[in-house]
């Protein structure tokens, strides 16, 4: 593990961990006096506007049917290729993309292309995820594969990549190219930390230090991308992106942790997915592997009861309360509680990440906006 992943992952979760701390609410650690008024909406929805026209020309460059698929994805079009207005999730890339190249006194616009980019990338990974977990639902929809079949939701997560690599190429410049590695450096994390995450599904025990290595990997590294890309294609030098990179990274961490808890304990009607999701997918998400290292006799039940649903041949004809029985341990056991504190502790390691950069005080404010808003939401 690198030294800088080694700060990440914290201590190990004490055995009198606090029940019963609501989620996802997680106020955030920032000091009060660093506040300035910012209206995230208005950031989100800059980066969405500025971005999706880019995006939607990208798109249409793919050959039928992937081109109808893809719009389906991101919601432009309902299963029946009408026009649709479908939720294109919340934008947090997009508007991290636009926003650094502020840092760089570059204009928005010139974060454009990377902010395509790692949306496009970002999909792609999706496309594939919801394939290899059986995922049917995504933003209240059915999921790409459902719809349209395996085969569709493979080749078009191909595409959306090669895209990625295509947008920011065709700039020709040298700003172009130092993008174009730092994404594919992104996407080589997020790729294994799929695959670090398939695999711990097959073991019984998984440290929270390799949990949050994987998390790291599978949402740290692309967060992390976008909160650079715009100031590198704006002339940034790489001690300023390495620096956004850190608060990305630190960003993806505490937004997985939150993901986590809603993966578990999420209202469906927000999160657009089943109860109790992540539990029926055996996922060793943060709260279940720091509830199973906690210790202590609902750690020690919990431990055994997953270690029978793993033999089991009708697990995934379990009831609701048998789901909602191994949330129960997970939460006495002490998970929930140590993972809303580790999304707090992401957090602040994100926003402290930014004091070595020198940006505007208003750009400032805007990433510590949206950092904010990562680990209080409930979807």
């Amino acid at each position: 593990m690198t030294p800088e992943r080694r700060r990440a992952a914290g201590p190990r979760i004490p055995r009198t961990a606090t029940r019963r701390e609501t989620v996802p609410t997680v106020p955030p650690a920032s000091t009060p006096d660093r506040r300035t008024e910012v209206d995230v909406t208005a950031l989100l929805e800059r980066g969405r506007t500025l971005a999706t026209p880019v995006l939607r020309a990208a798109v249409d460059r793919l050959a039928p049917p992937m081109d109808t698929v893809a719009a389906y994805h991101f919601g432009w079009i309902d299963a029946d290729g009408r026009p649709a207005h479908g939720d294109g999730g919340k934008a947090v890339r997009p508007a991290l993309a636009v926003l650094s190249a502020e840092v760089a006194g570059a204009a928005p616009e010139t974060g454009v292309p990377g902010a395509v980019a790692v949306e496009l990338v970002h999909n792609f990974s999706l496309l594939h995820d919801d394939l290899m977990d059986g995922d049917e639902q995504r933003r209240h929809r059915d999921t790409v594969w459902k719809v349209h079949g395996p085969a569709q939701a493979i080749l078009v997560g191909d595409a959306l990549f090669a895209l990625a690599g295509e947008v920011l190429l065709e700039l020709g410049t040298v700003e172009a190219g130092r993008a174009t590695r730092r994404l594919t450096t992104a996407t080589r994390a997020l790729i294994d930390g799929q695959a670090q995450d398939i695999s711990y599904e097959h073991r019984d025990r998984v440290s929270v230090e390799e949990c949050l290595e994987m998390e790291g990997n599978k949402t740290g590294a692309l967060l992390a991308c976008a909160s650079s890309i715009g100031a590198v294609l704006g002339g940034a030098d790489d001690a300023t992106a390495d620096a956004l990179e850190r608060y990305g990274y630190h960003l993806g961490l505490a937004f997985q942790a939150v993901d986590d808890l809603l993966g578990i304990w999420g209202d469906p009607e927000a999160t657009g997915k089943q109860t109790w999701s992540d539990l029926r997918q055996r996922k060793k998400s943060l709260p279940v592997v720091a509830a199973l290292a906690a210790g202590g006799p609902a750690s020690e039940r919990l431990a055994e009861m997953l270690a029978a649903d793993a033999k089991s041949s009708d697990f995934e004809s379990f009831s609701e309360e048998e789901f909602a029985a191994r949330a129960a341990l997970i939460e006495e056991a002490g998970g929930r509680a140590w993972t809303s504190e580790e999304a707090r502790r992401q957090h602040a390691v994100a926003v402290g990440a930014l004091d070595s950069v020198d940006m505007p005080e208003q750009v400032r404010a805007a990433f510590t906006a949206l950092a904010d808003f990562v680990v209080v939401r409930k979807r």
